[in-house]
């Protein structure tokens, strides 16, 4: 077949080329120590979509930072108490979708949060506060401040502190929870599950935010990542500072994550993907330690993958 990246044995082993922070651990742990400290602050209002046995609510929360963050929210009032729960994340620089997407799993059973990522098409704010540039892309947007400030480190949070928030409501068995989406969706699948370890199973597709410098040794620094290059053409034309800059980039990169992981993973890849290429994505998936699974597609690229919304789904009413 023909290659857009490594043969796919060499896949299956490959382990990642972007650096890691020496104090990365150290980093999530004092993140995720902020979030827990934050006051979400729930505020839950009927939404103005409506559908015969579900309810709807626009969810609002506090995150990292002060931020208000939204998610759309769906009650199944006739399911059994416990019953699972969902979180789901969108692709880049969109929102959350239309609510009849989230209609099939809500009438399934499960309560279905879907994020607005901060800054992006949604409802969410981002409330800024970054040093340096903050034109075309979230992956560099405070790149040039302290890892905290990165606006990706907030985004993720958001994702975790969202999944906790879902297992805390009374009506959610926290033993049963799922997460799943599609591109940065497949990306905060990774980081949600990766900083929320009592997430059950997961299924992230074609997941974006995984070994940055990977993607830019490829050429392949365009469309999504087109933000790397253009980052180093204004900033570091030269690439003086590039094992700095993708070092710090390390603190938002889904194959360090993937060794915390739990829930047990079933991944979706196309290998002509050449948004998110098959190596970043596996430098990800080899990392993770729990039960796993990945449904390969060898024709396809970022696109859908035929079928496999119909295995998630099956995947998911396991819960």
């Amino acid at each position: 077949m023909p290659l857009v990246d490594k043969p796919l044995e060499e896949l299956k082993t490959y382990q990642g080329i972007n650096p890691k922070p020496t104090d990365f651990d150290k980093f999530w742990d004092n993140s995720i120590a902020e979030m827990k400290a934050t006051d979400p602050q729930v505020e839950l209002t009927p939404a103005e979509f409506s559908a015969p046995n579900v309810d709807c609510f626009d969810m609002r929360f506090t995150g990292i930072g002060g931020a208000r963050i939204y998610a759309k929210l769906l009650r199944p009032p006739n399911a059994p108490t416990p019953h699972p729960g969902l979180v789901c994340f969108h692709g880049y620089s969109v929102d959350s979708g239309e609510w009849v997407g989230l209609l099939p799993y809500a009438l399934a059973g499960f309560t279905v949060a879907a994020l607005d990522a901060r800054g992006q098409g949604g409802k969410s704010e981002d409330v800024g506060g970054v040093i340096g540039n903050t034109l075309h892309g979230h992956i560099i947007r405070g790149l040039d401040g302290p890892p905290e400030k990165m606006l990706f480190r907030n985004i993720f949070l958001d994702t975790a502190q969202l999944a906790g928030l879902i297992m805390d409501f009374p009506e959610v068995d926290e033993t049963r929870v799922g997460a799943m989406g599609g591109s940065q969706g497949g990306g905060l699948t990774l980081a949600c599950v990766a900083l929320e370890p009592r997430i059950k199973q997961a299924a992230p597709t074609f997941p974006f935010l995984c070994d940055y410098q990977r993607v830019w040794e490829m050429d392949l620094a365009q469309g999504a990542y087109q933000e790397l290059k253009d980052y180093f053409r204004r900033f570091d034309p030269q690439h003086k500072r590039q094992e700095e800059i993708f070092t710090k980039l390390g603190y938002i990169d889904n194959q360090h994550l993937a060794p915390r992981i739990k829930a047990e993973v079933m991944m979706g890849t196309g290998l002509m993907d050449t948004t998110c290429p098959p190596s970043t994505q596996f430098a990800a998936y080899n990392k993770i330690t729990s039960k796993k699974s990945m449904e390969i597609y060898p024709d396809f690229g970022h696109e859908g993958l035929k079928g496999f919304n119909d295995k998630i789904f099956e995947f998911m009413m396991e819960l």
